[in-house]
This record gives C-alpha cells, structure tokens and sequence, in this order.
C-alpha cells in the first residue's frame, strides 16, 4: 500500500470533490462517496491493496471500535 502523496494536484481533486457533494443531501452524498470508492478500487484492482487499505483506513478511525 502506497500512503505517499501521487495526486499531481490535490487541491483541485479536493475543489472538484468538493463541488461533486454541493448541493446533495446527507443520503445522497453517502452515496456519491460509495460510488466514488467502488470506482476508485475497481481502477486499483489489487485485492491485496485494497484490503490493506480498509485495515488502514479503520485503524485511523478514532470511532472504529478494536475489540476483539
């Protein structure tokens, strides 16, 4: 899993993300961002990777519970 910055410019990502989500309900930007997600790991196509990164991004989730 790569965590190095690679978006050529994330502040326009950010802006156009941003303006994707102007706008939407609550329900309909959670859906945007699932689709978003889906999208953006189909392009990946690593399971491996992708798995890692669901391990990672939980792990930085302060709301996440650990417990076993």
């Amino acid at each position: 899993m790569n965590t190095a910055p690679r978006i050529p410019d994330p502040d326009g990502f950010y802006a156009a993300l941003l303006a994707a989500h102007e706008g939407l309900s609550e329900a309909h930007s959670a859906d945007l961002n699932a689709r978003l997600v889906l999208l953006l790991a189909n392009q990946c196509a690593d399971q491996d990777v992708l798995l890692a990164c669901i391990r990672a991004a939980a792990e930085d989730n302060p709301t996440t519970n650990h417990t076993p």
